[in-house]
């Protein structure tokens, strides 16, 4: 028999023992932090410690510049999802980001 046909019935008769009761089953717990909010200095300053300008952190949001400069004028505040991205941008994690590419320069 295949490899992946010995781990799928592994896996399956694993299953079986779970559901009699014979074998505890495993299980990943997540802790989510609640969203941390930035005012407009935070914003202003993680944008440049990345290197980013105002039209380019826009891209990088999914906003327009216009709402950029808001929120770095702390007219507007950047709420949940925005949040988020600029919490992976202060973290340094954005470049794992499917949508964030590295261009070399010449």
């Amino acid at each position: 028999m295949s490899e992946f046909f010995e781990e799928l019935m592994t896996e399956l008769n694993e299953a079986v023992e779970i559901e009699k009761g014979t074998l505890k089953g495993r299980k990943t717990i997540y802790e989510i932090q609640p969203v941390k909010k930035y005012d407009n200095t935070q914003i202003k300053q993680i944008r440049t410690s990345v290197g980013m300008t105002q039209v380019l952190f826009a891209d990088y949001m999914g906003v327009s510049a216009k709402t950029v400069e808001a929120w770095e004028k702390g007219t507007n505040h950047p709420t949940g999802t925005a949040c988020r991205l600029i919490s992976m941008l202060e973290n340094k994690t954005f470049t794992s980001l499917p949508f964030v590419h590295k261009v070399a320069i010449l």
